[in-house]
């Protein structure tokens, strides 16, 4: 059985969480056979300031999370979640320091090595790409992936175009469609694989839509951008 993966990612109040700093947004994108079949979206209340440098980074603010759940409140769901999955993270130990961060905070003994596999996506990207610039924005040029609409970083949105990076980096979806019956290379094949193969290329992908929730909580963050900077270009362009 294939393991259960998760492209994670984080947006914190500040750099470092031995200064207190906490995680106010995390995203997750799960794949199964290198299909998106989930996500996860949270914002959470930190109960603490924001740092101007990250706000910059990030765009949300102490008030728009005021009314938010706090981490002690989803924790228990949040490990049930990533619970026994490979998680795929870009510059991994920046948030798996905070997310044990965060289970320390809140009593509990588990780390994430304790539940997860862990896989650094720069890591991989290094490996593969020596001496090359290797953030996130770098892969999706590289690899034509369009984050035109990272204006702003935000978890979900950044877990998205890792998702896609990844797939790119470690050979890319275009696998699937090499060995198909019209190229006459799939005979070649073992069985077991040409029906993996056609199995995998033949079921739909899945097509997750935002919540209500998840709607309501994007156009209010987008109100508290454009209240804070005088104007936000989401609004204007989508306008």
């Amino acid at each position: 059985m294939t393991m259960r993966q998760i492209v994670l990612d984080t947006e914190t109040t500040g750099l470092e969480a031995s200064e207190g700093h906490r995680i106010i947004e995390i995203g997750c994108v799960v794949l199964e056979q290198r299909r998106p079949v989930d996500t996860l979206h949270w914002y959470l209340n930190p109960e603490r300031d924001i740092d101007e440098g990250a706000f910059n980074v990030h765009g949300i603010s102490r008030a728009f999370l005021s009314d938010k759940p706090r981490f002690a409140e989803r924790v228990s769901e949040l490990l049930a979640f990533l619970k026994g999955a490979e998680l795929l993270i870009h510059n991994a130990d920046f948030d798996v320091g905070f997310l044990d961060h965060e289970l320390a905070r809140a009593g509990l003994p588990e780390r994430i090595a304790d539940l997860c596999t862990v896989t650094d996506t720069w890591a991989l990207a290094k490996k593969k790409h020596p001496g090359q610039k290797n953030s996130l924005d770098a892969l999706c040029k590289r690899y034509d992936v369009d984050n035109s609409n990272r204006q702003l970083h935000g978890a979900l949105l950044d877990a998205q175009l890792l998702a896609e990076v990844y797939l790119a980096l470690t050979g890319g979806q275009e696998t699937l469609a090499l060995h198909s019956s019209t190229d006459g290379q799939s005979d070649s094949l073992p069985p077991a694989l040409k029906a993996l193969i056609e199995s995998a290329a033949a079921q739909p992908l899945a097509v997750v839509r935002a919540s209500e929730e998840e709607l309501a909580d994007h156009e209010a963050r987008l109100a508290e951008i454009e209240k804070r900077a005088g104007h936000c270009l989401w609004k204007a362009e989508t306008s």
